[in-house]
């Protein structure tokens, strides 16, 4: 029998995330932009693909609770396909029992051999027949618990315990293996959110405001959304209310000048140009040639002409800009352990004992990008983890080793009650809490 070509491209990009270290985000986007597949079986090749990833570990845990295979000895295309076939079964129930198996054994006839098939037929049917009642009561360590039944690595589970407690940690691993809100900013350059709402409505987009940000818009239905004439035309930026929020805590003016130091793909570049309204001077910089490419053409998209871009090492200060603006932006590398509802691969690939060189990386570009701020300039430090050792031990460090700059109130610039969770001159903000990425976000200033 013919495969089912949603699934089969489903399995393909699994294979080139799980066999050979694709990133998710570009394998998911390499794979669907073939024009033959249809809007349907683009959002299902992405709820499999994220969703499988995502429950990656619990579905392993569950194939060697059930195989009479080794899971060593599985080949790792039959591999990935009893976790698609799995994740079908537990997690999706608008997918029908039976063609979750019947799909997976026409794929396993494919890329295994005669044993695969009755070997995946005979696992899935055995598991849709005893799905309802999986458990890990039989799992008494806590953070193994966490571990198998919400899919994080257990060392990520062993921390995030250390750090915030059971009730917080349960919370923040269940929100994480959850849809993200499709979040897009209203360019006001060409419209207003009023009239972008009504917009997006009139298409059949079901759209309301953002939870914070005055600029955000939330679509329920996104389907085809980035490819629609209005995210050509420039009229939204898809960005998350978190990273917004870095930039209206940078509060950049009319006629400042700017530089953001690791601005690609462009996001908050060209949200502080919004603010800006289009005057004065932003210098955007990143280290890739490519990446520049996609803050320039983004710029362009949204009708922006103030953005200067650069190739420049962050790590390194460039003479041409010290002591020239008034606002700096270091929104640095990072674990990304705040969008793991994003990219729920970056779990799995994260190496902890690595953590602190890449803190003292963060802490040479912050050091690096300060120069550049004037005397009584802005400097906002960013990141998408949470991670105190990326984030409040960083500029904790900066601010006592360099006497000449001070964290600076950032309350006024956070709306609701994101005010209550804010410390002096920083906020740490969690999905499960905030419903928004967690970022950590700091504003310092530069003594006069």
């Amino acid at each position: 029998m013919a495969v089912d070509k949603a699934r089969e491209t489903a399995l393909k990009i699994l294979y080139e995330i799980n066999e050979q270290g694709a990133y998710s985000n570009i394998a998911v986007k390499d794979h669907i932009s073939d024009e033959k597949l249809s809007g349907i079986d683009r959002a299902f090749i992405s709820e499999l693909v994220y969703g499988t990833i995502c429950w990656k570990l619990t579905l392993d845990w569950i194939i060697r609770k059930y195989s009479t295979v080794k899971f060593r000895k599985i080949s790792p295309w039959v591999l990935n396909i009893l976790r698609m076939g799995i994740y079908q079964l537990v997690y999706l129930d608008k997918v029908p029992p039976s063609a979750a198996v019947n799909e997976s054994v026409n794929l396993a006839r494919k890329y295994g051999h005669k044993g695969s098939v009755s070997f995946v037929n005979g696992l899935l049917r055995n598991i849709a027949r005893q799905k309802d009642s999986i458990n890990f009561s039989g799992i008494k360590d806590t953070d193994e618990l966490l571990s198998v039944k919400y899919s994080h690595p257990q060392p990520l589970v062993r921390k995030l315990l250390k750090l915030y407690g059971r009730d917080f940690t349960e919370q923040l691993l269940m929100v994480n293996n959850s849809s993200p809100e499709f979040t897009i900013r209203v360019n006001t350059f060409k419209t207003t959110r009023e009239e972008l709402i009504n917009n997006l409505n009139e298409r059949g987009y079901k759209s309301v405001m953002g939870k914070y940000s005055n600029n955000a818009i939330q679509v329920e239905n996104p389907g085809g959304l980035v490819d629609s004439d209005l995210h050509r035309n420039g009229f939204f930026q898809v960005q998350d209310e978190s990273s917004m929020l870095a930039v209206e805590i940078m509060d950049p003016k009319p006629g400042m000048t700017v530089i953001d130091v690791c601005s690609a793909p462009g996001g908050k570049t060209s949200y502080m140009a919004q603010l800006m309204e289009n005057k004065g001077f932003i210098h955007a910089g990143d280290i890739y040639p490519h990446r520049m490419e996609l803050v320039q053409k983004n710029a362009e998209r949204l009708g922006i002409t103030i953005i200067n871009t650069y190739l420049l090492d962050a790590a390194k200060t460039f003479d041409k800009f010290v002591e020239t603006a008034d606002r700096v932006l270091v929104d640095v590398p990072c674990s990304g352990l705040g969008i793991l509802r994003r990219k729920p691969d970056i779990k799995w690939t994260v190496e902890f004992d690595r953590l602190s060189g890449l803190s003292e990386l963060q802490y040479q570009i912050l050091k690096s990008s300060s120069a550049y701020v004037k005397p009584g300039g802005v400097l906002v430090y960013s990141t998408c983890t949470i991670m105190p050792e990326e984030n409040q031990q960083v500029v904790k460090k900066f601010v006592s080793e360099n006497q000449g700059f001070e964290f600076d109130d950032i309350k006024k610039f956070l709306p609701g009650k994101l005010t209550n969770y804010a410390e002096k001159g920083y906020i740490q903000l969690f999905p499960n809490r905030d419903g928004i990425d967690g970022f950590f976000i700091c504003r310092m200033v530069k003594k006069s």
